[in-house]
C-alpha cells in the first residue's frame, strides 16, 4: 500500500511536469526567429515535408479602353506545398517552399470547366489552357537575418484577435514568348500579384501549433492570357479571388478534386523536398504546348 502511494505520487508529479512542460509558449513577433516561425505557419507548416493545401475561388475580368469591363471566366485554383528547413552557417535555420498549382477557367454562367472559348474580340474559338504550374518554388529561403546581415522586421500586423499579412509581388521580366530584343522594342512580361492573409492571433502565436488556417485574398493584374490569341490588342485582365488553407485533401472543392483525379493526379502531392527545377508559369507552359504542336 505504501509503495502504491509512492508510485501514485510519482505518477501525479510526472503528469504535472508533463502538463507544465506542454504549456503554450507565445511567439514574440518582435523576435526575428519567432517572426520566421510565424510566417512559416501561415505559408505551410513548421513540420518539414507536411503537405498543405490552399484553394481560392473568384473571377477574371477584361479591361479595354472606352468599353465596360467584361467578366470572362470563373476561376477555381489550388496550391499544394510543403516547407523544408534550410541551414546556413551564418544566417541559421530558415525554410523554403516547394509547391505546384492549378487554376481552372470556368464558364462565368454555367461554371462548367471550359475546353474551348469563343473570343469575342477576334471571333475565333480557341483551346483553353488551364494553369498547371509545376513547380512554383521559393526562389530563396527565408531567414531571420537577410543576405546583407540585417535582422528582419515582421510584415505581420495584429489588430485585436486577428493577424494580417499583406504583400505585393511586382512582375517584370523577359517574356518567354518574345524575341531577343525586348530591351529595344519592349514586350516584357509586366504584371502584379497582391496577397492578403488573415487569421486568428492565438492560433498563430501558440508555439504548440505547427500551422494556422488563414483566409486569403488574391488579386492579379496582367496581360491577356497567351492562349486567348489576342495579339497586340490593347487591354489587360484582372483577377480577384478569395480562399483559405485547408485541413487536408478531403476539403478540396469538388470541381478541383474531380479534375485533379481525372487529369492531374500528381497535383495531389507537393513536389519532392529537393526539387531543383526552374519554376513554371502560364507563359512558359504555353510555349511548351505550342512547340509540341509544331
Amino acid at each position: 500500500m505504501y509503495l502504491k502511494k509512492i508510485l501514485g505520487g510519482m505518477l501525479s508529479g510526472s503528469l504535472f511536469l508533463v502538463a507544465f512542460g506542454l504549456q503554450a509558449r507565445t511567439l514574440n513577433l518582435s523576435n526575428a526567429e519567432d517572426q520566421v516561425a510565424a510566417d512559416r505557419k501561415i505559408q505551410c507548416s513548421t513540420k518539414d515535408e507536411k503537405p498543405v493545401y490552399y484553394t481560392w475561388s473568384g473571377a477574371a475580368w477584361s479591361r479595354t479602353q472606352g468599353t465596360p469591363d467584361r467578366k470572362l471566366f470563373r476561376v477555381e485554383g489550388m496550391n499544394v506545398r510543403q516547407c523544408i528547413s534550410v541551414e546556413d552557417r551564418v544566417r541559421g535555420t530558415g525554410w523554403r517552399i516547394v509547391s505546384r498549382e492549378i487554376m481552372l477557367y470556368l464558364d462565368p454562367e454555367t461554371e462548367e470547366v471550359l475546353e474551348t472559348w469563343d473570343n469575342p474580340w477576334t471571333g475565333e474559338t480557341v483551346d483553353v489552357i488551364h494553369v498547371t504550374n509545376d513547380p512554383v518554388n521559393s526562389r530563396s529561403a527565408n531567414f531571420a537575418i537577410s543576405e546583407d546581415g540585417k535582422v528582419r522586421t515582421s510584415p505581420i500586423r495584429i489588430e485585436g484577435d486577428k493577424f494580417f499579412l499583406d504583400f505585393v509581388i511586382p512582375l517584370f521580366y523577359t517574356n518567354p514568348l518574345a524575341g531577343d530584343y525586348q530591351k529595344y522594342v519592349g514586350n516584357y512580361y509586366h504584371a502584379v500579384e497582391i496577397f492578403n492573409f488573415s487569421g486568428d492571433v492565438k492560433e498563430l502565436l501558440d508555439d504548440r501549433t505547427d500551422s494556422v488556417s488563414p483566409t486569403i485574398a488574391w488579386v492579379r493584374v496582367a496581360p491577356w492570357l497567351p492562349w486567348m490569341g489576342m495579339g497586340g490588342r490593347e487591354g489587360l485582365m484582372y483577377f480577384s479571388a478569395t480562399g483559405q488553407k485547408l485541413s487536408g485533401w478531403r476539403q478540396m472543392p469538388d470541381v478541383l478534386k474531380r479534375e485533379i483525379n481525372r487529369n492531374y493526379r500528381e497535383y495531389r502531392n507537393p513536389p519532392p523536398a529537393d526539387d531543383k527545377r526552374r519554376n513554371q508559369t502560364s507563359w512558359t507552359f504555353f510555349k511548351q504546348v505550342i512547340e509540341s504542336r509544331k
